[in-house]
């Protein structure tokens, strides 16, 4: 998983020493919409652990994001507008799976099996899906260095973790890129 270094307000741009992606637990997370909200969830998030056999993608929609909820709400970030509670986006990778969580808590696994968010993520996508069958940290940084080209909210120093597999449910190649 990559990512950049831009803070962005505006027309303003700030390059930042704080990362927006990071291991909390057995997570790889990064993440876009606020450095509060990454904050958040890289300081405060306490996830319950997952049963060894349990459903994944159950887990994620339900222990997973009401754990971010509770912290969102306690750490007063989430928003409440209309009775529609509203956080903002990140990926997670975990047990060997790409997961995104939108703004609305929704959980989204893409069966292309990588995802890009922020500014930067159409470019991104564009230069994962051109690079199919190369190096994955490659695929990352070149896509990373794409999103940089053309999106005015993006800058390096690009920051690429990787996930180890050993427990992971599949096999897949995690491909993700927060911008």
């Amino acid at each position: 998983m990559g990512g950049d270094s831009a803070g962005v307000s505006g027309l303003d741009i700030t390059v930042r020493a704080d990362t927006k992606v990071f291991r909390n637990g057995p997570f790889l997370i990064g993440f876009t919409s606020s450095f509060r909200m990454g904050q958040l969830l890289a300081y405060k998030l306490r996830v319950p652990e997952m049963e060894q056999h349990g459903d994944v993608f159950r887990f994620m929609v339900t222990s997973f994001v009401d754990a971010v909820r509770d912290c969102l709400k306690e750490g007063g970030y989430a928003q409440r507008s209309n009775d529609a509670e509203s956080g903002g986006s990140f990926l997670v990778a975990f047990r060997g799976r790409l997961f995104s969580i939108q703004s609305d808590y929704q959980v989204c696994e893409a069966l292309r099996g990588y995802h890009a968010i922020g500014c930067g993520a159409d470019y991104a996508l564009g230069s994962l899906a051109s690079t199919a069958g190369e190096d994955g940290e490659g695929r990352v940084r070149r896509a990373l260095e794409i999103a940089e080209l053309f999106s005015g909210g993006v800058r390096a120093p690009f920051r690429i973790e990787c996930l180890e597999n050993a427990d992971a449910e599949q096999h897949r190649p995690l491909m993700t890129v927060a911008a």
